[in-house]
């Protein structure tokens, strides 16, 4: 883990090296790129929460037991197993 005086010395080689205006547009980016992130991470979980509610589930299993019971990727005829 890195201590003040570590991150005080990098911050100063990011200066000199970047310059004081490339801090706030890398802030910058960084805070979108969390926003994009967060966004995505809600779209995902509204589109799983509404495909368990519609029992879509990723197994291919509903919790009554009905479905086809394949998992997510397998295709019909794909057990898994290999042939000799």
């Amino acid at each position: 883990m890195l201590g003040h005086p570590e991150i005080l010395i990098v911050g100063v080689i990011v200066l000199v090296l970047f310059g004081a205006s490339a801090i706030p547009r890398f802030a910058r980016s960084v805070g979108r790129a969390k926003a994009e992130f967060e966004k995505g991470l809600t779209t995902g979980q509204k589109d799983a929460s509404g495909q368990v509610a519609s029992g879509q589930v990723a197994g291919g299993q509903m919790a009554d037991g009905e479905g086809d019971g394949k998992a997510v990727g397998q295709q019909a005829g794909e057990s898994g197993e290999r042939t000799r």
